[in-house]
């Protein structure tokens, strides 16, 4: 490739999407030892990048401050296994809101077959959290029961699917009935509207929960410990309902319950390696066989970011919202 400029979002300060992205012409990446230079095709948008636009997730040390996690595209410089031409989909530590990105070549999948870029685009980030979260923290078996908040989010639509793609029951909570149904279509035997019903009684109501996949936080503690079976798990991945718990000692005790959670950004290279050879092994086939699809609500121009994030913030997407370079 001969291009030494590119397009890219930046963050130029303020809290408002309008005010804070803008694109400008940056450098093309130089990929170091072990990367790969990428043509980027699609790029998810994900709530860590509206947190970083805020201020509250800087990234990583060594990573671009160019927001986006995940991308996919056609390798331009080669590196690893691939060779240029190849479709890649890849997880970042920052860098895909922009034309080309530098990836650790460890870190990239080939696209599955069937799929196109946009769809390629929204599944890194939100696959890896989820396997990483729901399987390897959360240790979810066949016949279990995964309760899953956020349902249409991003993580949500992966989440039901992977789980019942695993063979387990799935609960899915959201707000509002229209998210409710949304949430039934990708495959929870249970869907529940939080604005309309007590989710832990429901959730009871069921047959009780084995693992709980939680990005709410603080309220939905009493009702997730509620809900779950001796020897359940707790997982969370985000607090964006409270970061403090109270939690009671002897309840958590008589359910002998684990309360964990973790974040994936911060993870080292070769921690995220192992993560994405996991997926490539077990995720991946389940993705080819069409058990977990990528469902994606809307797509936007790169020079309308800023728009993508208000969507997000909005809440008013199921699924995941893809820019288009």
């Amino acid at each position: 490739m001969g291009a030494e400029t590119m397009r890219a979002i930046t963050v130029r300060g303020g809290a408002g999407p309008a005010e804070a992205l803008e694109i400008r012409e940056v450098p093309v990446p130089e990929p170091g030892e072990g990367e790969i230079l990428v043509k980027v095709a699609g790029a998810g948008v994900n709530r860590p990048d509206i947190l970083q636009r805020l201020g509250h997730y800087p990234p990583p040390p060594g990573a671009p401050d160019t927001l986006g996690l995940e991308i996919a595209g056609e390798v331009v410089r080669a590196a690893g296994r691939w060779r240029e031409g190849d479709r890649v989909a890849a997880l970042l530590g920052g860098g895909g809101y922009a034309e080309y990105a530098r990836v650790d070549a460890r870190h990239a999948l080939p696209v599955p077959e069937g799929l196109d870029m946009k769809e390629a685009a929204a599944l890194p980030e939100t696959v890896f959290t989820v396997w990483a979260n729901v399987f390897e923290h959360g240790a979810l078996k066949a016949g279990e029961t995964l309760m899953v908040h956020g349902a249409t989010s991003g993580i949500g639509v992966t989440a039901i699917q992977m789980g019942r793609a695993a063979g387990a029951r799935v609960i899915a909570t959201a707000r509002g009935a229209a998210k409710a149904q949304a949430a039934r279509e990708l495959g929870a035997d249970l869907a529940v509207d939080v604005t309309a019903q007590d989710f832990g009684e429901a959730a009871k109501g069921f047959g009780g929960v084995d693992v709980v996949l939680d990005m709410v936080g603080g309220p939905y503690f009493g009702p997730n410990l509620a809900a779950l079976k001796t020897g359940g798990r707790i997982v969370y991945i985000a607090s964006q309902g409270g970061a403090t718990i109270e939690v009671p000692v002897f309840r958590l005790m008589a359910k002998r319950a684990v309360v964990t959670g973790s974040t994936l950004r911060p993870r080292d290279a070769d921690e995220k390696a192992r993560l994405a050879a996991e997926v490539e092994r077990v995720v991946w086939p389940w993705v080819a066989a069409g058990l977990v699809k990528a469902v994606v609500d809307r797509t936007f121009p790169l020079a309308q970011a800023a728009e993508a994030h208000a969507l997000l913030e909005s809440g008013g997407h199921v699924g995941k919202v893809v820019l288009v370079p």
